[in-house]
Formats: structure tokens, C-alpha cells, sequence
């Protein structure tokens, strides 16, 4: 989503206990679907799914007639590669920064089994621009750059990020394609940022030629594990006062809340940037300054019976970790689904029908 929208959370907190309060009466203490083991013994699940949430299709949740996307004549990330400079901001260790590293690797790869994050971001490249261009395929990790020594501190602003991205750029030991590229910025869980956990959990935007030297696509995200877990790592984390009224934390699959939430996020974040990476492509709502993107209108949707607070059916492994698309190298990951313009709904490779 773009710097200007970022209520989601709340938003999102308030259905689900609209919806809590409704089915409390009929809500089973724990529901599993179980479907026919394959040799890994997977399991599709939904957690405290209320019996009146399935109906005699699951199709295609989260479709709308009050839905208008549409397209604002500016650009897509069409050009192929889409090359990502990475920064790293802050103390990151070498297995987080694997694992974040593996999920953007899995966006391009055809050798991880379906459901995977390669079929995931299909969806993106429905998307195209004015020419009939589409948003492409193949997503490259182009370079990568460590701030090891908190360049601009601890606390940053929405404008110090572009400092920090001036700074790397500087830095860092490689050429930047500004035509074809985008900056990543990930900040450790030790750094703040202005509206981090009240409002956002990440942010895209693009980058001032008076602070950079060229317009470029962005993207931050935080890691939440030490300030917000229960907020920005949802559903891995869950708020106090659900409690009792909602599904149980999921295990994350890569065994760790912080950085299997930042995933999700980060899925979120690239979705809208490559989208609508000047904030003038592809939107829900008249004001550009506070767009709704195809990330915002699938917002904790993750499986197919999903709504109204209930992130949908899932996979669970034999190791007991929760996750609805594949990786390579054996990764797994929850990632929450993206609004299709074809189906004109959200949708994910997961979907059960």
C-alpha cells in the first residue's frame, strides 16, 4: 500500500470481532479439515472456522460488486527483469536474511511444488499497463547492501528512508538500474519507524529525484517480533483481547514469528508496487494520496472460506507449521492473497477450487 493508507489493521480487527460476536454462539472450540493425507501428510485446516462460513462454494473469497479497481494510465513494473536492490538496515542475521532471501527467489522459480509462490505472483502479472504490457515474471535479486552501523540512527521518518536508500546507493558496491529496478528497504527489529505498528507495517512509495538523483520504486518493511507481533506478524501473533474468541496463533513455517510475518508483508508490498508503482496504475477510490490497492482489498485473507475475520483454509505439515504456498529449497510460507483482475476477486494459488 502506499504511504498515505495504512488502517488495515484496525479495520481488519473490527470485523473480526463483529464476526466473533455473531457466531459465538455456534463457534466449535476447533475445527480441522482433514482431506486425504499425501506423503507428507499435509492437512488443510481452519482454525475455529464457524459452521456457517461454508457454503456449497468456496470460491473466490472476498469478491465484491462494490469493488471498483481500476486502471489510472500509469505505468506497471513491465520491464524483465524486475531487479530488487536489497538494504539491509541495522543487525540482520545471516539465517533471517536466508529466509527472506529464498522467498524472493521463490517469486520467479518453477521447481517448487504447487501451491507455490511462483503461481502466487501469476496474479501480478495479469496486470499491464496502457500498451497491453505486463507486469513481468521474472523477479532478480540485482544487489544487496548491509547498514550495519544504523546510518541515520535508529528512529527514521518516511522522508530519512530516502536518506537511507541515498546512502546505500553511495555505499553500496553496485550499480543501480534505475529503469528496471526497486529498492527493498528491510529494518531490523531494534529500529522504529514513524507510524510502524500504530498504522503501517510497510509502505511502497518512489524515491525524490532532489534526495536520490532519479525517480526509483520502493518499498519498507519492519521486522515486528520485539515491538508488534500481534499486529504486523497476524496471524503468527494474535492480540490479547482475542483471546479465547478467535483462531490460536499459527506456528510459522520457517520457525520464526517475526520474519514469517515480515513475509507476508513484504508479498503485500511488492504486489502494490509492482502495480501501481507511481501511485498513478491500478486502484480502488478516487484520491490518488490514499489509494486502495490489490494488496488492501484481500487483507488477512490467506485461504479459500476466508472473510469476516477468518483468514481461511490453510496447510499444515506433520511438523505442525502452518502455510499455504511452497518455496524453494523445501521453504514454505503463509502469504496473504491478491485481488485478480480477471476474476475480479482475491485469490490465491491455494485456492480449493
Amino acid at each position: 500500500m502506499s504511504p498515505q493508507t495504512h488502517f488495515f489493521v484496525p479495520i481488519f480487527f473490527l470485523i473480526f470481532l463483529t464476526t466473533t460476536l455473531t457466531y459465538a454462539s455456534t463457534t466449535p472450540k476447533t475445527q480441522t479439515l482433514n482431506t486425504n493425507p499425501n506423503p507428507q501428510q499435509i492437512q488443510y485446516i481452519n482454525p475455529k472456522l464457524p459452521q456457517k462460513a461454508f457454503t456449497s462454494s468456496k470460491k473466490y473469497e472476498g469478491s465484491s460488486n462494490l469493488v471498483h479497481l481500476r486502471y489510472h494510465m500509469g505505468p506497471v513494473l513491465s520491464s524483465s527483469p524486475i531487479n530488487i536492490y536489497l538494504i539491509w538496515y541495522g543487525n540482520w542475521p545471516n539465517s533471517h536474511k536466508q529466509t527472506i532471501k529464498h522467498f524472493l527467489l521463490s517469486l520467479s522459480s518453477t521447481s517448487a511444488p504447487s501451491p507455490s509462490v511462483s503461481d502466487w505472483w501469476h496474479t501480478l502479472s495479469l496486470y499491464t499497463d496502457q500498451t497491453g504490457a505486463n507486469v513481468s515474471r521474472t523477479v532478480l535479486i540485482a544487489g544487496e547492501h548491509s547498514d550495519l552501523r544504523y546510518s541515520h540512527g535508529t528512529q527514521l521518518t518516511r522522508l530519512s528512508m530516502q536518506q537511507v536508500i541515498s546512502t546505500s546507493v553511495k555505499s553500496a558496491p553496485f550499480p543501480v538500474d534505475h529503469k528496471n529496478g526497486i529498492f527493498l528497504i528491510l529494518t531490523s527489529q531494534d529500529v522504529t519507524v514513524q507510524d510502524f505498528c500504530r498504522a503501517v507495517c510497510g509502505f511502497h512509495y518512489f524515491t525524490f529525484p532532489s534526495m536520490v538523483g532519479y525517480t526509483m520504486p520502493y518499498a519498507w518493511i519492519g521486522n515486528s517480533a520485539k515491538q508488534c507481533p500481534e499486529v504486523c506478524a497476524y496471524p503468527f501473533a494474535i492480540p490479547g483481547y482475542m483471546a479465547g474468541g478467535g483462531p490460536g496463533a499459527l506456528t510459522p513455517p520457517n520457525g520464526d514469528v517475526g520474519i514469517d510475518g515480515m513475509i507476508s508483508v513484504i508479498a503485500h508490498e511488492l504486489a502494490e508496487l509492482s502495480s501501481n508503482p507511481l501511485v498513478n496504475a491500478w486502484y480502488a477510490g478516487e484520491d490518488p494520496t490514499a489509494p486502495t490497492e490489490i494488496g488492501d482489498l484481500c487483507e488477512g485473507l490467506y485461504g479459500s472460506g476466508g472473510g469476516g475475520g477468518y483468514i481461511g483454509q490453510v496447510m499444515k505439515g506433520r511438523d505442525g507449521m502452518s502455510f499455504n504456498m511452497n518455496g524453494i529449497r523445501n521453504r514454505r510460507f503463509l502469504v496473504q492473497w491478491i485481488w485478480s483482475p480477471v476474476l475480479q476477486a482475491c485469490t490465491g494459488p491455494n485456492k480449493l477450487d
